[in-house]
């Protein structure tokens, strides 16, 4: 019997994490809410936020730090996604810090999407930062599968996507 893979959560692993989104004009707080929750069980959703009324939008920024990444790295795997999620949390890699942005609509029903670059996607997004020494290093853990044992991935390799979302080849 072969031992369970580690699953990183990033807590308690030095990482700092940040996770916020804004809601403006019609954004409702509650379906903001359950969009977060859907990916970021345990984000703080702050209390007294009502719903736009007409004359009256939205504008809130909400902010957490200290997230825990379980959830969300869970959904990664489960979706199988984890190519597409390296690529995407190492676009703006620099140094010792990531940020990326996740769409709120796939989150409304517990998926991942990360939207195109300069893309402003329907619904909003949940904006993700990343701090650590060796962030690198554990981007490329966290988002580890078998498959890698075959076609070996690293950050912004020969095989990382396009701009505009387009795979690269495999041969």
């Amino acid at each position: 019997m072969s031992a369970p893979l580690l699953r990183l959560t990033g807590v308690g692993e030095g990482i700092e994490i940040c996770v916020e989104t804004t809601l403006l004009g019609a954004d409702s707080p509650t379906k903001i809410a359950q969009a977060i929750l859907q990916i970021f069980p345990e984000f703080p959703i702050p209390e007294n936020c009502p719903e736009p009324v007409l004359g009256k939008g939205s504008n809130y920024n909400w902010k957490a730090t200290k997230v825990d990444l379980t959830h969300y790295l869970k959904l990664l795997h489960n979706q199988r996604i984890l190519d597409t999620a390296l690529d995407s949390m190492c676009k703006n890699l620099e140094g010792r810090t990531t940020s990326f942005e996740l769409t709120r609509q796939a989150a409304m029903v517990g998926k991942i999407a990360f939207p195109l670059a300069n893309d402003i996607p329907l619904g909003g997004v949940i904006s993700v930062t990343l701090t650590s020494d060796d962030l690198g290093d554990w981007l490329e853990a966290a988002t580890w599968h078998s498959g890698r044992d075959k076609v070996p991935r690293t950050i912004g390799d020969e095989k990382t996507m396009d701009e505009d979302g387009k795979a690269a080849t495999w041969v």
